[in-house]
């Protein structure tokens, strides 16, 4: 193929890439309702848990989330990492409060208390937003509970946001987990996208990208939507592969067969 798919169907951006700012973005009703929870979280310093399968826009809700909050107002904390340590996570807050932590926990923990107290006596508000907490020893759940519990009954020094799969909700309905789960202030689960919501979210990011006629038959539209589930990201990556393969055998239109040929040759291993 000659040139890009982009030039090839005369797109001014690539529609379907991971650097669409989020402002752009097709937002669901469900994906709207939790960035708005999110936002409440962060404003009002409460323990916040959302959760979602792998590829629904969790991630995406959070960018949203920051881009809206008002900096001078809000300290934003993102811990990322599928096996946070308690140390490691105090590691990582302090790195991005601008402190050098001490060596051991016990003294990085103390630190950290210490940074929140002044950070909000500033009149500022942390946030302290911890992703893949699904993958959380017991342990690492302990120093969460820690947390919450440093202004024993009064309001909160930060706002507390987890975010994980699906299984962190059961896994905090453990009873060794009781003390962590009775904190919980708000609790969301963002579900999938429905058939309508899919359709509209490709011709929504077709159109950002200016695409100057209809390349998706609604046959094809039908299999993105089932082989997808309405998950954002496998919507991405099954119309990022139909519009390079269209573009590579000529072809003007994608429909239902050349999304099933791309489903079985490229993405079903």
């Amino acid at each position: 193929m000659q040139g890009t798919y982009e030039e090839y169907f005369g797109f001014c951006a690539t529609p379907f890439g991971r650097d669409i700012p989020v402002t752009e973005l097709m937002k669901s009703d469900k994906w709207n309702e939790m960035t708005a929870r999110l936002l409440h979280i962060a404003k009002t310093r409460e323990f916040g848990l959302f959760t979602g399968e792998s590829g629904t826009g969790k991630t995406t809700a959070l960018r949203r989330m920051a881009a809206e909050l008002d900096k001078n107002r809000h300290r934003i904390l993102y811990v990322y990492d599928s096996d946070l340590t308690p140390r490691n996570f105090y590691v990582e807050t302090l790195h991005q409060l601008g402190y050098k932590p001490r060596f051991y926990r016990g003294d990085a923990k103390r630190q950290l208390t210490k940074a929140l107290s002044e950070i909000t006596q500033e009149g500022q508000i942390p946030v302290i937003v911890v992703d893949e907490a699904h993958l959380f020893s017991h342990e690492m759940l302990e120093e969460i509970r820690f947390l919450l519990n440093l202004e024993m009954d009064s309001k909160s020094s930060c706002s507390l946001i987890l975010v994980g799969q699906t299984e962190l909700r059961l896994k905090l309905k453990l009873q060794i987990h009781q003390a962590i789960d009775g904190r919980v202030d708000m609790r969301f689960h963002l579900e999938d996208m429905s058939h309508e919501e899919t359709v509209t979210y490709v011709k929504r990011h077709l159109d950002r990208a200016k695409c100057p006629r209809e390349i998706f038959t609604d046959s094809a539209l039908q299999v993105i939507y089932d082989y997808s589930g309405g998950r954002p990201r496998k919507v991405n990556k099954v119309s990022h592969s139909c519009l390079m393969a269209a573009a590579s055998q000529k072809k003007q239109l994608v429909d239902d067969y050349l999304v099933k040929e791309v489903i079985v040759s490229e993405l079903e291993v």
